[in-house]
């Protein structure tokens, strides 16, 4: 790569980083996500403003496909912390009730946007259309599982039974559309599921059986943090990170070789990563990845996704079928969890607040969205519109929660979490 190239490449990273930063710390300081003002940022910095002119000079064609690449690096990275935090969300000991819950949560929005995606084929005929519906469908029935973390922190219903309700949800909810959307992409590439994607079964036996034990001894074999000097603690965590980066890297490669996304290697590694005995890896090492991907690999992927959304355009007509798209997404969501949470005798308000947090789809969204355009199961039209949901789901979440859940209830459920109660749920005192 050439010095020229080189620099235009880090301006482009610096503007991207502070871009994200600077919109996400504004969203924030209104208490709303922080992933809205990151995907905003990359929507402005894309096609939308001044005909493209930003866009071109900010990011000329010979280093898109390095910002490609760090965008990709950035997106396994966070289906990493995903999967690892998924498989670290609570049930509460409501196995039942999060069953219920994820088949609301799931299934009706599924069935309603593969419908509404029948309307929406266009010239697309015989296995192009039908994995088109079920992409459509796929789509909208996501859940933002780290988004939603964040927005029980900030509302301190984190510890309360609704907030963990509400996770054990989105992780059930989640592994499933993942995994439906694993096979559409395998079958987007051929006319059937290729043979390699049936080793898929015994991989995971072996990330189980051998990479979590083995990753489990790498960590515990190394003396605690606390009774080791500083440059001993860097060396320690720069070991548990080259090793970890390393097994990424394996198991994003795996399953792309299996006919599968790169991401849903990075996914599989995360949930299968070691609890017990791999304190070093979780409290210093996965924490400092984390911020690094927020900082630098993300904002890339938020450009990249932004490359394709061009608003300047929309129309009557395209405003009409975000609306619609809006409708379907937000009323297959909502409906769909209301209504399975009162079928368990949930309260109307607690119900109602399960609803809307579920509803939220942030960066989650944006991945699969990405997917569908890489994958052509979908157009760059329908993509925006899409991304324009995901935007509009995500701020509901933070701008209606206070309505339906005030303080007041937020503090008893709190009260609740505290000694391990779930009667608040339950009480006509909710409603």
């Amino acid at each position: 790569m050439a010095v020229g190239t080189v620099a235009e490449l880090l301006l482009a990273l610096v503007v991207t980083t502070a871009v994200a930063r600077a919109l996400g710390l504004l969203c924030r300081r209104f208490g709303q996500p922080q992933v809205i003002g990151e995907i905003a940022g990359g929507i402005l910095l894309g096609p939308t403003l001044f005909d493209g002119a930003l866009t071109r000079t900010l990011f000329p064609d010979d280093i898109r496909p390095a910002l490609s690449t760090l965008a990709q690096v950035g997106v396994c990275v966070f289906m990493f912390l995903v999967g690892l935090h998924l498989a670290d969300s609570p049930s509460g000991g409501r196995s039942r009730i999060v069953l219920s819950l994820s088949v609301g949560s799931v299934v009706v929005p599924f069935i309603l946007g593969t419908l509404f995606a029948v309307g929406l084929v266009g010239d697309r005929s015989g296995r192009e259309a039908v994995l088109f519906c079920l992409f459509v469908g796929t789509a909208m029935s996501v859940t933002a599982f780290p988004v939603l973390a964040r927005i029980l922190t900030d509302r301190k219903l984190i510890a309360t039974p609704i907030g963990g309700l509400a996770l054990a949800v989105a992780a059930v909810g989640d592994v499933v559309a993942w995994s439906v959307l694993s096979v559409l992409v395998a079958l987007s590439h051929g006319d059937a599921l290729p043979l390699r994607m049936l080793l898929v079964v015994p991989y995971v036996a072996l990330l189980l059986g051998v990479v979590r034990p083995a990753l489990a001894r790498l960590a515990g074999r190394r003396p605690s943090a606390r009774r080791r000097g500083g440059a001993a603690r860097v060396a320690s965590a720069a070991g548990l990170t080259a090793a970890l980066a390393g097994a990424l890297w394996l198991s994003s490669a795996a399953t792309s070789w299996m006919g599968l996304h790169e991401i849903f290697g990075a996914f599989l590694l995360g949930a299968v990563m070691p609890r017990a005995g791999a304190a070093d890896l979780r409290e210093r090492v996965l924490p400092w990845v984390e911020r690094v991907d927020r900082t630098v690999l993300l904002p890339p992927f938020f450009v990249v996704a932004g490359f394709a959304v061009d608003l300047s355009g929309l129309d009557a007509r395209e405003f009409g079928l975000l609306l619609m798209i809006l409708l379907v997404a937000i009323g297959g969501k909502m409906a769909g969890t209301y209504t399975a949470a009162r079928l368990a005798r949930v309260a109307r308000r607690p119900s109602t607040a399960l609803a809307l947090l579920v509803n939220t789809r942030g960066l989650t969204e944006l991945v699969v969205l990405a997917i569908g355009l890489q994958t052509g199961l979908l157009d760059q039209r329908l993509y925006a519109l899409l991304v324009l949901m995901a935007l509009i789901t995500t701020a509901m979440a933070g701008l209606l929660l206070p309505f339906v859940h005030p303080r007041g209830h937020a503090e008893a459920d709190h009260a609740a979490g505290s000694v391990g109660a779930s009667a608040p749920l339950l009480s006509e005192e909710s409603r």
